[in-house]
């Protein structure tokens, strides 16, 4: 019995040991590093590490307005990009799981965004914003390319949701698609037979069987959105005048660009804590409106 708890011990930790250990020198080591750092004034160069206690949340929850701007510009530009991404790519997931004869040509087109990166697909956006509108504009007289996409606060903002959109959905249609298709043919058929509009199908049958894609890509959307950086280093690098900087771009310019590491870690664990919060209680909202066909 000995030998055989033990060969199991030893399959288990062959299996899992090595991703374990990677993920403990990876993940937890640099987290609790951070947790550390936030409550010290390091620079991070420097081989004095002074302890400050709480106050750098102090200065964070009092004097540090440029935070709460960024806090607030990532709390709009997360609600729009969570809604948008999400009804985006279930219209999408939802047209092509009809019999068109060009869907998966459509699939591909539509997902291939979401392989380019973050940062070429910001430059690219740019030159389109900058160059493309305007020859387009001047071409047409539309006042939608004559705007000044990356000059001003409004514009600004409105041109890293449209591009976190375009780049995100395709990625959310692809796991509506898979749930869709798993939707029990008989029940359709059955719906249709009772004399059921598209409409009613939709929203009593369809949507509360793909509740479980829905949990799993708002957790998804919410995640990247909060998180984003790529793309807003790239487009405005948190221009015009700071208007569309980032959480994660305050975060990263107070670390590395101010050289107060210690500050900046201390927002990042604010930051995770404010994200843990509400991806959890996503997950518990859309986990109680999952039905079983």
């Amino acid at each position: 019995m000995n030998r055989k708890k033990s060969s199991a011990l030893l399959q288990q930790f062959l299996f899992v040991g090595p991703s374990t250990i990677f993920f403990i020198l990876i993940m937890i080591i640099p987290f609790l590093l951070g947790l550390y750092y936030s409550f010290t004034n390091w620079n991070g160069v420097s081989s004095k590490i002074d302890w400050v206690g709480f106050d750098n949340f102090v200065t964070i929850f009092t004097n540090d307005d440029k935070f709460r701007d960024a806090f607030w510009f990532t709390t709009r530009f997360t609600v729009l990009g969570v809604i948008l991404t999400n009804l985006l790519g279930f219209l999408l997931a939802y047209f092509l799981t009809k019999p068109l004869k060009t869907r998966n040509v459509l699939r591909t087109i539509f997902f291939m965004p979401n392989v380019i990166g973050g940062l070429l697909l910001g430059f690219i956006w740019q030159f389109i914003f900058v160059k493309g509108f305007a020859a387009i504009g001047n071409a047409t007289n539309l006042g939608f390319f004559n705007l000044p996409w990356l000059g001003t606060k409004g514009t600004a903002f409105w041109a890293i949701v449209i591009v976190f959109v375009w780049q995100t959905a395709g990625y959310l249609m692809v796991i509506y698609i898979s749930s869709l298709n798993n939707v029990p043919k008989d029940i359709l058929e059955a719906a249709e037979i009772d004399g059921a509009s598209r409409g009613q199908v939709l929203r009593s049958i369809i949507i509360p069987l793909v509740m479980p894609a829905v949990t799993v890509c708002l957790f998804l959307a919410i995640s990247w959105s909060f998180k984003m950086f790529d793309l807003n280093l790239s487009l405005t690098k948190g221009g015009p005048f700071g208007s569309t900087e980032s959480v994660a771009m305050n975060i990263y310019n107070e670390a590395y660009t101010n050289n107060r590491l210690g500050l900046g870690t201390a927002k990042a664990v604010i930051f995770f804590i404010v994200v843990a919060i509400i991806t959890s209680l996503q997950v518990r909202f859309t986990k109680s409106k999952e039905v079983e066909a």
